[in-house]
């Protein structure tokens, strides 16, 4: 099928219309070629994006692409090879309509596997109820050894899943992890002690670890940047369905105790387990390797989209992402690809988030149903009570989803999770021990169901990191972060701080605090990286001491003004950013500059990091 005509309106902005570009130049050789500054090749009758109502839309790419579409192809060995077009044009209305068909394709599958991820990963909460610990003779510190095995295993299966899903494709790898997982979750029903109980930790850890981040990176192969957050919101609206449904199927479940003479519990883990059996199985089938690869006998034989669906799927998410092209759905990372990857410094930021933003509500989440039978609701009432805090956890990650598509903060919209946990955690702490069940109850609810972040966070991962090889490993080194400090999060609350943990609240609330630090330092850090010039820190009242900012005191600026203005200058100079590099240069230099570098990723000149 052929494009629209040259009326209809690609997707390419003129910089004068982006509001994160200033005052770039366009040249009269980039005028007469076709060029808009810094925004890709675009007709000359195309500089704005227009939707059905004539007017403008704003979009923020990854890269500041300019020059030839030829500088911007993808590599041979790309799977959308033949679909790619860079003069291909379609109307707002038509890619919305695909984004729905998207959706309901392709990311209501990936919310239905992790639903059986986290059945089987959540149902020890329900089993808790169920008087599991005294069946086993185990105490809290052996289920907190048993966690900490848990995420110990999970974490480390984290990279060498996702290798192995580059390699294998995810359409493969995840059914096979999902079937895999599902036999030791049935197998758990047999539990004898503590040695068992442990192994089974450990083996869930390492099949089900990658997992996450497989699916974050099959997702990357169908969504723009400025979409994947929403969709994992979608991923993450799961995982909480998942718990009120779980609630629900254990309080029917649990009833089943002394049937056959096994506990309830043991019935939940082997009925669950079945269940993700079964969708694992199916999802062999169905999941399709990539957008233009939808054709199979269980898909049916035209596959899901037509020629004009592909191509605007394929154009669409190389404009916005051009490193996407880099590296085909089969294509492993080699051990330098990965040590590049592993060594990219402007991504350790987001990984030492990962590694305390989750820990103040950590042990509340995973100690809810124990606190609350420890209050003196009965095992039935518990698994009930816990819906409302999931239904608030539901609420607010679709809320702060939709605030960050109206603001575009990232890390400030991150940072809300911390001022949300801070008072709870000090009601928590100086709460007085006749207090009565129900307002330990609402604490309880309110912590569980605080504003979570994570699908920004882990969206911030994959478009900061530039290229597929960088996003490949920096998700799963992020949700290895996350794993970590769950790890953390499961030894703070111990046996002997029982029933108020005061000990643990006090831990808990210095991390809260710690975190503060850490979400506004990654904002202006990522700000600066981007900068027309360096962040004003010198005027700050104290000397910051970090290699990328000019470490200069308000009393250093007042006593030595001119020293100062020399210095600045000298400074400026010397560390002029990215984004001044490239807009300073003439465009015949961007595209020697394009043909030439040696840069990958986000160390290109005209990359723009996500803040």
């Amino acid at each position: 099928m052929e494009s629209p005509s040259k009326n209809h309106t690609d997707y390419n902005i003129h910089p004068a219309r982006d509001r994160e570009d200033e005052t770039p130049s366009v040249s009269s050789l980039e005028k007469a070629a076709g060029y808009g500054a810094g925004k890709g090749f675009v007709p000359q009758t195309s500089t704005s994006v227009v939707d059905d109502n004539g007017d403008l839309q704003k979009r923020h790419g990854t890269f500041e692409t300019f020059g030839k579409p030829t500088l911007y192809q993808p590599i041979d060995t790309y799977e959308g090879k033949h679909r790619y077009d860079p003069d291909f044009q379609w109307q707002p209305k038509e890619e919305r309509k695909l984004v729905r068909k998207l959706d309901l394709k392709i990311c209501a599958w990936v919310c239905l596997m992790f639903f059986a991820l986290q059945l089987d990963r959540g149902n020890i909460s329900q089993a808790l109820s169920d008087n599991m610990l005294d069946d086993l003779h185990m105490n809290t510190n052996d289920y907190n050894t048993g966690q900490t095995i848990f995420y110990l295993c999970f974490l480390s299966a984290e990279l060498p899943s996702q290798l192995i899903s580059k390699k294998l494709g995810p359409d493969n790898w995840i059914p096979v992890q999902m079937v895999s997982w599902s036999l030791v979750a049935s197998l758990q029903a047999f539990l004898g002690g503590r040695s068992s109980f442990f192994a089974c930790r450990a083996l869930l850890g390492l099949i089900e670890g990658g997992f996450i981040p497989d699916n974050i990176l099959y997702l990357s192969y169908f969504y723009t940047g400025s979409e994947l957050p929403t969709r994992l919101s979608f991923f993450w609206v799961a995982y909480q369905c998942t718990s009120i449904i779980s609630a629900f199927l254990a309080f029917g479940i649990l009833r089943m105790r002394g049937i056959n003479g096994m506990g309830g519990w043991r019935w939940l883990f082997a009925l669950e387990g079945t269940l993700t059996g079964l969708i694992g199985i199916v999802s062999w089938f169905y999941l399709p390797p990539s957008p233009t690869q939808t054709k199979s006998w269980f898909r049916g034989r035209e596959g899901w989209f037509n020629e004009r669906e592909e191509k605007i799927m394929v154009n669409r998410i190389l404009r916005d992402d051009p490193s996407k092209g880099d590296m085909h759905n089969r294509q492993a990372i080699t051990p330098k690809l990965l040590w590049y990857a592993l060594t990219d410094y402007d991504m350790w930021p987001i990984y030492l988030i990962g590694l305390s933003w989750l820990i103040p509500n950590y042990p509340m989440t995973q100690y809810l149903t124990l606190q609350l039978k420890a209050v003196g609701f009965g095992t039935f009432e518990t698994n009930l009570l816990t819906i409302p805090a999931y239904v608030l956890f539901i609420v607010q990650l679709l809320f702060w989803t939709w605030v960050l598509e109206k603001t575009n903060q990232r890390f400030l919209t991150g940072l809300v999770s911390q001022i949300w946990a801070l008072p709870v955690l000090v009601a928590l702490e100086v709460l007085p021990k006749s207090a009565t069940p129900w307002t330990r109850w609402v604490l309880s609810t309110l912590m569980v169901g605080h504003p979570y972040v994570h699908a920004i966070i882990v969206a911030i991962t994959s478009r900061n990191a530039g290229s597929v090889r960088t996003r490949t490993v920096a998700s799963a080194l992020y949700n290895m972060t996350v794993q970590a400090s769950s790890v953390i999060g499961s030894n703070i609350y111990r046996n002997n701080d029982k029933p108020l943990y005061r000990t643990g609240n006090k831990i808990l609330i210095a991390i809260c605090v710690y975190n503060f630090a850490l979400f506004i330092g990654a904002k202006l850090f990522y700000v600066q990286k981007n900068a027309l010039r360096p962040l004003p820190f010198y005027y700050l009242p104290f000397s910051i001491p970090f290699p990328s900012f000019p470490p200069y005191s308000r009393s250093f600026i007042q006593s030595s003004p001119t020293m100062f203005k020399a210095a600045d200058a000298e400074w400026c100079r010397v560390h002029r950013s990215r984004k001044k590099k490239w807009h300073a240069m003439g465009s015949e230099e961007k595209e020697i500059y394009l043909r030439t570098t040696s840069d990958k990723g986000n160390k290109r000149l005209d990359f723009r990091f996500a803040s």
